[in-house]
């Protein structure tokens, strides 16, 4: 006896090529999403350091939390957007619809990098204009005449 969704994909071609199609839609879409993420992570690090003025515990912590986040909104659009758009009755339909998603997922990925580029440029900002302006070079046995 056939597990009963088995059966029903056997019984209709156009439902098993969504089934697969939601199936690819879903690893290709969380695995960039975890590939994003990571990198953001490792190479962001630096760039918070220095918006946070050097408080490295502080960057840590604010890394951490916009990855957690990163994956909340993503994986949740990921899933939310499984339901709309075309079904997939063949090859090629199930290729473009999977096309389609997938392109949807790195366009919300690009525009979240964007939006957190942006915000964390102007905390940059922010924090830099409060910063003393750096000193000149010191030479030893130089008099500086300005």
């Amino acid at each position: 006896m056939k597990p009963l969704m088995m059966a029903a994909l056997e019984s209709d071609a156009g439902a098993a090529a969504t089934v697969w199609t939601y199936i690819a839609y879903l690893l290709v879409s969380v695995a960039l999403t975890v590939w994003v993420a990571r990198t953001l992570h490792r190479h962001g690090r630096i760039f918070l350091v220095d918006s946070f003025l050097g408080n490295e515990a502080l960057a840590d912590s604010v890394n951490h939390l916009l990855v957690v986040g990163f994956y909340l909104i993503n994986i949740g659009y990921v899933t939310l957007a499984l339901k709309y758009g075309d079904r997939a009755i063949d090859a090629r339909t199930a290729l473009e619809t999977l096309s389609t998603k997938v392109g949807l997922v790195l366009v919300v990925l690009g525009a979240m990098h964007f939006f957190n580029l942006l915000i964390f440029s102007k905390l940059r900002r922010r924090a830099t204009l409060h910063r003393p302006p750096p000193l000149p070079p010191q030479y030893p046995g130089k008099a500086i005449h300005g």
